[in-house]
C-alpha cells in the first residue's frame, strides 16, 4: 500500500508541475511604421479600477539609443469615452508622482481622428526617473481615477529605448 501512495504522490506531483503557470514573458513588438524608420512597441490591455479596459501602447520610432523618445498611447473603445486634449496623465509609483505632457495634437493621425478615443504622453521623463520596475497608477482627470499598470509593463517600457527591431522575448521584471 505504501508504494501505491508513493506513486499516486509521484503522478500528482508531476502534473502539477507540467500544468503549472510558466512566468510571464513580455514581447516588444517590431514593425515599419508609415515613415520608414522603424518602431518598437510593448502593446498591453489593461483595467481601470472601474473595470473598464484600455489598450496602452508605449512605442519608440527609429533607432535603439539611450536618449530615444517613448510615447504613451492610451486607447479606449471609441464611442464610450471622449478625450479632451491637452489633458496631462498623472502618474504615481508610491510618493513619486509625475504629470506626463499630452502630446496628442502633435500627432496628424490623432488629431484629425474625430473619435477622439486615443491620447499620447511623452513617457520619455518618467522613464529617465525611474530605477526599478515599479507598479505605477495612471490617473487621467475625468477619463479614469486609477488605471493601475503592473511592475512587468513597466520593465517594457523601459527596455524601449534600446530595444532592437526584432520580437525576442524580455525576461520577467
Amino acid at each position: 500500500m505504501p508504494l501505491a501512495r508513493s506513486c499516486t504522490l509521484a503522478i500528482i506531483l508531476l502534473l502539477l508541475w507540467l500544468t503549472s503557470a510558466a512566468p510571464a514573458a513580455a514581447l516588444i513588438h517590431a514593425h515599419p511604421d508609415e515613415t520608414g524608420t522603424g518602431m518598437v512597441r510593448s502593446l498591453e490591455s489593461l483595467r481601470d479600477l472601474d473595470y473598464r479596459s484600455w489598450q496602452v501602447v508605449a512605442f519608440r520610432e527609429g533607432p535603439p539609443r539611450p536618449d530615444a523618445s517613448i510615447t504613451l498611447r492610451i486607447v479606449s473603445y471609441p464611442g464610450r469615452v471622449r478625450l479632451d486634449h491637452p489633458t496631462p496623465l498623472r502618474v504615481r509609483s508610491g510618493r513619486l508622482s509625475w504629470d506626463l505632457n499630452d502630446v496628442t495634437l502633435s500627432s496628424a493621425k490623432l488629431a484629425n481622428d474625430g473619435r477622439a478615443a486615443a491620447a499620447e504622453f511623452d513617457l520619455t521623463p518618467l522613464l529617465a526617473d525611474l530605477q526599478q520596475n515599479r507598479p505605477l497608477r495612471l490617473e487621467l482627470p475625468g477619463v479614469f481615477t486609477e488605471l493601475p499598470v503592473p511592475p512587468y509593463v513597466v520593465a517594457e517600457w523601459r527596455s524601449l529605448p534600446l530595444a532592437e527591431s526584432s520580437s525576442a522575448p524580455l525576461a520577467p521584471g
